[in-house]
C-alpha cells in the first residue's frame, strides 16, 4: 500500500506526466463535445428536411384543393360554404 501511494505521488508531482494526462483529458474532452455538436447538427438537419416535406405536401394539397374546385366548377364562396358544411360536423 505505502508503495502503491509513493509511485502514485512521484506521478502526480510530475509536471509533465501531469501535462500530458491533463493534455489527453482535454482531447477527449473536445471529442466528446464535437461528437455531441455534430450529433445536433444531424438533428437540425433531419428537423430541417422534415418541416420542408411538410410544407411541400401542404402546398401540393392547396394546389390539388384549387384545381378540385376549379374541375368542379365551384367558386371560392362556394368552396367556403361547403367546407363550412363539413367543418360543422
Amino acid at each position: 500500500m505505502a508503495a502503491l501511494l509513493a509511485i502514485l505521488s512521484a506521478i502526480l508531482g510530475n509536471k509533465v506526466v501531469m501535462t500530458v494526462l491533463a493534455a489527453a483529458a482535454g482531447g477527449i474532452g473536445l471529442y466528446v463535445a464535437g461528437g455531441i455538436n455534430r450529433a445536433k447538427k444531424e438533428a437540425v438537419k433531419q428537423a430541417e428536411a422534415k418541416v420542408a416535406a411538410a410544407e411541400d405536401r401542404l402546398e401540393m394539397s392547396r394546389e390539388a384543393a384549387a384545381e378540385e374546385r376549379k374541375a368542379a366548377g365551384m367558386t371560392d364562396a362556394a368552396a367556403r360554404a361547403e367546407a363550412g358544411k363539413w367543418a360543422r360536423r
